[in-house]
């Protein structure tokens, strides 16, 4: 829930009472938690990242994706370029541990890649944990941008977009970072 901090008084017994105000209306989700304990969460907002970046970049994938013989799905391309030119961290993990890792990874979403790259000793095996777009800085989304752009014009796909109106996407897509 969005809201604004108003006003914390001391209460007996050292606890706090802590108020804001917000435009939604709390009605049942106040109804079924009063009185309950809550995790409570406080953090400053910050705008979801800017669904014309988002769908551009989706677009981009469909676009590619229909251009191959037989036509590829844009999940399938959106992953070639997160593995391409994504973020991600190397990992030895046990044997024991990899299955459970890929699935929990993996559950974050389409660009969340987990690949077993090689063998890392006995028992071991040396893995990558790609993060999917969503967690990108600006520069991140540009490079992933600018490598399915790329592949648009090795395939003469048509870009949609100019190269301006592409940077003043990743710039808006980058400026919620920086809140």
């Amino acid at each position: 829930m969005r809201g604004k901090l108003r006003d914390f008084l001391p209460l007996a017994g050292g606890e706090w009472l802590i108020s804001f105000v917000t435009r939604n209306h709390p009605g049942e989700l106040f109804d079924r938690l009063k009185g309950k304990d809550v995790d409570v969460e406080i953090k400053k907002f910050s705008p979801g990242r800017s669904r014309n970046a988002n769908a551009y970049m989706w677009a981009l994938c469909a676009d590619i994706g229909r251009a191959f013989d037989p036509p590829r799905s844009k999940e399938d391309i959106y992953r070639d370029a997160i593995k391409a030119v994504g973020v991600y961290i190397d990992k030895v993990l046990t044997v024991w541990d990899v299955p459970t890792v890929r699935r929990r990874w993996e559950s974050h979403g389409v660009g969340w890649i987990f690949e077993v790259v090689d063998d890392a000793g006995a028992g071991h095996k040396l893995c990558n944990l790609y993060f999917g777009s969503s967690t990108y800085t600006e520069d991140e989304m540009r490079v992933l941008i600018s490598w399915l752009t790329d592949q648009c014009q090795q395939m003469e796909i048509p870009i949609p977009l100019s190269k301006e109106a592409e940077n003043e996407l990743i710039e808006r897509w980058g400026k919620q970072w920086q809140n």
